[in-house]
């Protein structure tokens, strides 16, 4: 598993890692772009309404400039800190959109003997996206109560917190990859017989998620780390088509 995440970051310099990196800063940007802009209007109509409104008040004049310079200066805070905090976030989320052209690098560079992936049927995709949506959902439920009583008792709050996610990242970021050489119920039932290796793989993501700066790139490591994992675990089980590059 060290080899297998190793490789995930020795291919960070790949031109297809690199574009997917970019694309999503890019996209991130443009909605922000459109963010500050509908923010600066409704700034500007908010600071023009509440000195119309102290004016009807008899509070005019200077007060009036005051109240709707503090109004903006407020406004532009809130825009920058919250910015600061969703900007990963919507990055991340473009970069998910595009994670195949990650996986397909990483078979290119280590796999070259695969044929070629297979397109996952829409159905097929929305039925899995619905099913670990729900999964998720009721885990976090499930665990709540256990979050709110673990919360200050460490190491145990952090082994609850990784071996959910681990669970729910691993799952997420091996059903990724595995749909692209099993149907659905074959990705399922590799998935069940190798749930502690996958778990793992999982905390591990789960981890490196939690360091700052790193978890921008951690999608695009995450799913190049994974194609290891599962090609791996393939070979392993004498179903591989074709054997791994020589590393």
């Amino acid at each position: 598993m060290i080899s297998a995440l190793n490789l995930a970051f020795r291919q960070l310099g790949d031109p297809a890692f690199r574009r997917v990196f970019t694309l999503s800063v890019a996209a991130a940007l443009v909605v922000f772009l459109v963010l500050w802009a509908a923010a600066w209007w409704g700034l500007a109509w908010g600071g023009e309404a509440m000195s119309q409104w102290l004016l009807e008040k008899g509070s005019g004049g200077f007060w009036s400039g005051v109240f709707a310079w503090l109004f903006g200066a407020a406004g532009i805070f809130g825009i920058l800190i919250a910015s600061f905090f969703l900007f990963p976030a919507v990055m991340v989320l473009a970069m998910s959109f595009l994670l195949e052209d990650v996986a397909a690098a990483v078979e290119r560079r280590h796999y070259p003997d695969l044929p070629p992936a297979r397109a996952q049927p829409i159905g097929e995709a929305i039925v899995g996206a619905l099913a670990f949506a729900g999964v998720t959902v009721a885990l976090n439920v499930l665990f709540l109560p256990v979050y709110l009583l673990l919360m200050f008792v460490p190491p145990f709050n952090l082994f609850v917190f990784y071996l959910l996610n681990g669970y729910l990242l691993g799952r997420e970021y091996f059903e990724l990859v595995a749909v692209r050489r099993l149907d659905a119920a074959g990705a399922k039932q590799m998935r069940r017989g190798h749930r502690g290796r996958i778990l793992l793989a999982g905390a591990v993501i789960a981890f490196l998620l939690t360091l700052p700066l790193l978890n921008l790139l951690m999608p695009i490591v995450a799913t190049g780390f994974m194609v290891h994992v599962f090609e791996d675990l393939r070979r392993a089980g004498g179903s591989a088509t074709a054997p791994a590059e020589t590393r």
